[in-house]
């Protein structure tokens, strides 16, 4: 079962990618995660993905896809996987699916957790991390005992300057002219599924559960 998450900048991707990985037994794979163990483990593709990054560049699509490749071929992926974050433009997923046609491979679910712009705004302003210990929350669905302390370690909670209003707005216009191309590519494959995001986390898990069978 190859799977691929799409949905933008905190419509909640990553927290469904990983419990698909638990459920069915199969890696969660993001290319942060490639990119770090490549580079730690000293690989011939970790230190090329390095020079770039050392020097601020993004590293290649063609470099990113021979990474995800490398992943995925491994004895862990055997039965499948979830691709989370990769690939985020058409030429990653033209890239992509070249190499999985050399492999007689193919993506079978391309999942897309729907969630309006407006949504993603105010959940994402409302997350507030501590300065101490790193642990989240949220000033709505999860919020501490003490408005701006932390439970764990009584350290102060702020707003990351990721999860500004503007800064997340800026990160849906690059979200929506670079990346939601990829839900009519996928759509064209008949690889594509979409759930409603905006319900609770559990609700959208068993909405995917659906689509894939148990």
């Amino acid at each position: 079962m190859k799977i691929i998450m799409l949905g933008a900048p905190g419509a909640g991707k990553g927290t469904q990618a990983k419990q698909i990985a638990s459920k069915y037994s199969i890696p969660h794979i993001s290319t942060g995660d490639i990119f770090r163990a490549n580079i730690k483990n000293g690989t011939e593709l970790g230190k090329k993905a390095k020079s770039y990054m050392d020097q601020g560049l993004l590293v290649p699509d063609e470099l990113t896809c021979d990474l995800v490749v490398d992943r995925i071929s491994q004895d862990d992926a055997a039965a499948g996987y979830v691709l989370d974050g990769f690939p985020r433009t058409i030429p990653q997923a033209e890239a992509l699916t070249e190499a999985l046609n050399k492999r007689g491979e193919k993506i079978d679910y391309a999942i897309n957790v729907e969630v309006p712009d407006e949504n993603i705004v105010n959940r994402m302003s409302g997350r507030r991390a501590c300065l101490g210990c790193g642990a989240t929350y949220h000033v709505v669905f999860n919020a501490p005992k003490k408005e701006g302390i932390c439970d764990s370690c009584g350290g102060e909670l702020v707003l990351r300057d990721d999860d500004k209003p503007e800064t997340v707005q800026k990160r849906l216009n690059v979200y929506h002219e670079q990346t939601q191309p990829l839900i009519e590519y996928y759509g064209k494959a008949d690889a594509l599924a979409e759930v409603d995001g905006t319900q609770d986390i559990d609700v959208v898990f068993s909405d995917i559960i659906k689509i894939l069978g148990e």
